[in-house]
């Protein structure tokens, strides 16, 4: 079954410490269930000097949270989604907070 959100989309978290939060989705993770979202829970990590950082030192960055607690943002308001197929076996996102479509999920079968 395809997500309700995928990279790139603007979401807002719905539940949690960081609830009321909006940001962008960096990355989607489909195995565990998780999102990345820029700017939303943030962590601290040590990191020891490698080749690519031999400064090392104290860095923030972005930790996974659960898919379900991100909505797409409609008009600054989080919103569900619906999947609509098409005649042509197309699968659309479709935003149930004003009928707009979000994507694409899936093209249909060429013939």
């Amino acid at each position: 079954m395809p997500a309700h959100v995928k990279s790139g989309d603007t979401v807002m978290v719905t539940s949690g410490d960081f609830k009321g939060a909006v940001g962008k989705i960096k990355k989607v993770i489909p195995d565990k269930q998780r999102v990345v979202v820029e700017g939303v829970n943030l962590v601290t990590r040590h990191m020891r000097p490698t080749r690519t950082n031999p400064q090392g030192g104290v860095v923030q960055r972005e930790a996974a949270i659960h898919i379900s607690k991100v909505s797409p943002v409609v008009d600054g308001k989080p919103t569900r989604v619906r999947f609509k197929t098409g005649k042509d076996g197309s699968k659309t996102r479709v935003a149930v907070r004003g009928g707009s479509e979000l994507s694409v999920v899936r093209a249909g079968k060429k013939k």
